[in-house]
């Protein structure tokens, strides 16, 4: 950052920096990470006084934990904080916590199966306890500031970069600060998204929620029965219980009607009886930290951005969180969008390939906003096979459990609920379609069926992960600075084509310079003598086969067609 006192268009300048973020949730943050490891300067505003206080977002899936790994943040310490497997590993669809369990299924895959398919399997991670870990390590960045407690107010942009008033929010001071670029990443309200005049599609609210943090050891209620999400469907007292810590902190959520009813002024008692009348026994302490309310929602942004000023994560899309899609989402965004600034501010890219970000993002953001809406109908049809409905009470519940001749279609509602909590194929198999890379052929099937993942060595796709002999992933000889050439074949025709590259592009020769296992080549290589180029953000943008049957020039007309 530079303090200075420069004058444009007569405002006088008070910092300059390369990119001004707004917003220090996880997106905001996985972006200063990044942009600081590419040695790009950095400020992030944040309007709350420090990082998020209360449990929100807590699934961190697979992809995410892999951008996380690449981009160097302290995994062990990621990990330390991620509830144990076998503590969340399930989810529970009860009468209340301490009745009659209707069913239970598994929460995701999260055991060493999945190391098949990457080096880090999904994690419940509550929010609240990342967002720290993920603020120190930007804090101690030498090009990165952090500050809290300031307001984003408005901005100009002109074709060389944005200028930006920024306002204390305990003092009330403004500043003016001048950045190439502005990277809105402030939530599901963006004043950035709103100042660009760019609207959502999508419902505004589908339903209205309280929320309470409260502290609890409620281990006993399930110790026989652990898990993550507990679905109390007894219609007195009808809600969801996340554990975010068996032992001592959880939320409850429970559907309320905002036009009718005034959740800030409840009793704190009432609040109380609430949750007893969840866990079923009021023989337990309950320590009420907040309650709050939230409204379910499922809208992606018309455009992801407009000129220097660019979206990511809630600010551009906010989905119900039937599927933990959100968080996950707003990462992958950051991952998407920084090697493409970085690469244009550099020059090795024409800033055309910024438009490349919405063309892919946008796509997969609408996928899962669809996914993320169908799971939380899809609860409907349990609800029915339960017979509940307005004005239900906990005896017509139970007269259902009690009756032999519904057990098949309470079993198969359940049963329909699995693929909310089960997406590995949404998480790791999204493939981009059009943008920064180079297809010959038809675009991609959709995915149909969230649950199903099977690697593949396709343009667009991820880099399939396989391990290596060192004990690394495929997906750690990736680095975030530059283009990843992997060449197969004993040779040098590869080599020989990127001589004198104006893009910074590091070769790889498989089984030369790294060892890959047969398999590995066999299922995702190209073919003979090929090549596979794979971006910084991982995903694959050009494959070749043979080289012999390639012109010299094959690598750098694709080169050029990816940046623009």
């Amino acid at each position: 950052m530079e303090e200075c006192s420069d004058m444009t268009d007569d405002v006088a300048i008070d910092i300059e920096v390369p990119f001004l973020v707004v917003g220090a949730g996880p997106t905001g943050l996985t972006l200063a990470k990044l942009l600081a490891n590419a040695d790009r300067g950095c400020l992030v505003v944040e309007r709350s006084g420090g990082p998020q206080p209360n449990p929100s977002a807590h699934v961190v899936n697979a992809r995410t934990l892999e951008i996380f790994r690449q981009a160097g943040f302290d995994m062990n310490a990621i990990h330390a904080i991620a509830q144990d497997p076998l503590d969340s590993g399930h989810v529970n669809f009860v009468t209340r916590l301490n009745g009659e369990l209707i069913g239970r299924l598994p929460f995701e895959r999260q055991g060493d199966e999945c190391l098949a398919v990457t080096p880090t399997p999904l994690r419940n991670i509550s929010q609240h306890r990342l967002e720290p870990l993920m603020a120190g390590e930007i804090t101690n960045a030498a090009n990165v500031e952090l500050r809290y407690a300031t307001e984003w107010v408005s901005a100009t942009q002109d074709d060389l970069g944005v200028t930006s008033v920024l306002r204390d929010v305990t003092t009330g001071a403004e500043i003016t600060v001048r950045s190439s670029y502005l990277l809105g990443a402030d939530g599901a309200g963006s004043a950035v998204r709103k100042s660009l005049g760019i609207n959502m599609t999508g419902p505004v609210s589908i339903q209205d929620f309280v929320a309470v943090h409260f502290l609890a050891n409620l281990r006993p209620f399930i110790a026989d029965r652990l898990g993550v999400l507990h679905f109390v469907m007894d219609p007195e007292v009808g809600g969801t219980l996340i554990a975010h810590d068996l032992d001592r902190e959880w939320v409850f959520m429970y559907p309320y009607d905002a036009a009718s009813e005034e959740i800030d002024d409840q009793e704190r008692e009432r609040v109380v009886e609430i949750l007893h009348g969840a866990i079923g026994t009021d023989e337990v302490e309950v320590d009420v930290v907040r309650v709050g309310t939230w409204h379910m929602t499922a809208q992606v942004a018309e455009r992801f951005g407009q000129g220097r000023v660019l979206l990511a994560g809630d600010a551009a899309h906010r989905f119900p969180p039937t599927g933990g899609m959100g968080l996950n989402t707003g990462v992958a965004d950051a991952h998407n969008l920084v090697w493409k600034l970085v690469a244009v501010e550099e020059g090795w890219a024409a800033p055309r390939l910024l438009d490349s970000y919405e063309v892919e993002r946008k796509p997969i953001a609408e996928t899962n906003c669809h996914q993320s809406v169908t799971n939380a109908f899809k609860m409907i049809l349990l609800a029915e096979a339960l017979g509940l409905h307005p004005g239900s009470s906990s005896s017509d519940l139970a007269a259902v459990l009690a009756d032999p001749d519904r057990a098949e279609q309470i079993r198969a509602g359940v049963e329909d609920q699995a693929t909310h909590f089960d997406m590995l194929g949404l998480q790791l198999g999204f493939i981009y379609g059009e943008g920064a890379l180079v297809r010959d052929g038809d675009l991609p099937a959709p995915i149909d069926d969230p649950g199903l993942f099977e690697p593949s060595g396709e343009v667009g796709s991820r880099l399939p992960h396989g391990w290596l002999d060192d004990g690394r992933s495929t997906l750690d000889l990736i680095g975030s600075d530059a283009m990843t050439l992997l060449t197969f074949g004993d040779h040098e025709y590869w080599g020989a084509s990127i001589t004198g590259s104006q893009v910074p592009v590091r070769q790889l020769r498989i089984g030369r310079d790294v060892v890959v296992p047969d398999e590995w080549c066999i299922n995702f290589g190209p073919a003979a003598d090929g090549a596979m180029l794979v971006r910084p953000d991982q995903h694959i943008a050009w494959i070749s086969d043979e080289a012999s049957r390639r012109s010299t020039d094959e690598l750098s007309t694709a080169l050029a067609t990816i940046l623009s």
